[in-house]
Order: C-alpha cells, then structure tokens, then sequence
C-alpha cells in the first residue's frame, strides 16, 4: 500500500520541484519604466483631459485654447503639457508665438485601448 504525503509549510518535498512554484518570470525593468512613465502622465485628472481634448482636435491645438478648456492656469497647463510630452505621448510644434499639441501614435493607441475596453464605439 502506497503512502500518501502531505505538504507542509517548511517542508522539502517533491512539490518543489512543481513548475507553479518556480516563482514569477522575470520582466524587463526599462520596460516597466517606460510604461509607468507613460501610465503616470495620464494619471492625472488635468494632463488625462488635455490629452483627450488633443486627440479629439484635428491638426493640433494652440496652448491658449487648451487653457481655457479645461479652467487651469496657463502654468498649470505648461507643466501639465511638459510631462504629457516628456512621456511621449504628444508632439508640440512651434509657430510663430503659438506651441501647438498633437497626439503620438502611443498615446492615440492607449485612447484606443481605453475606448474599447469601455466599449465605446468610436
């Protein structure tokens, strides 16, 4: 008659040798990073509106007309901006006196992905 084992907390037996307690795989950390620098800049209700109202204006939007629409100051709208375009996730371009903000094919993928995750059907 075969004896039955039981696993105990602490004790050495075949089972640890079972794959679903190798531990984790390992992930990349630039990796996370990058998406956490990412996830982060949309995290905030101000840089997460800029960034919709960007990707729902065609050829860009001048600064003076982001600050009006969301009811920030113009500093409040720098600084959210800067770190919206240090992430990656909008392009400026200069013209004359006017910066203008457009979407990065990264930040229209992660509206997108949101969009359908809610089922919107845009």
């Amino acid at each position: 008659m075969a004896q039955e084992t039981t696993d105990v907390p602490g004790d050495s037996t075949e089972s640890d040798a079972d794959p679903c307690c190798a531990g984790p795989p390992e992930v990349d950390s630039d990796a996370l990073v990058a998406d956490l620098q990412l996830l982060s800049a949309m995290g905030n209700d101000t840089r997460y509106e800029l960034l919709r109202r960007i990707a729902n204006a065609e050829g860009g939007v001048c600064v003076c007309d982001l600050q009006g629409a969301v009811g920030v100051s113009q500093s409040a709208v720098s600084q959210a901006l800067s770190r919206l375009y240090s992430a990656g996730l909008v392009s400026r371009r200069k013209e004359g006196s006017w910066r203008y903000y457009d979407t990065t094919d990264a930040s229209d993928a992660l509206l997108s992905t949101l969009d359908d995750l809610r089922g919107d059907d845009e």
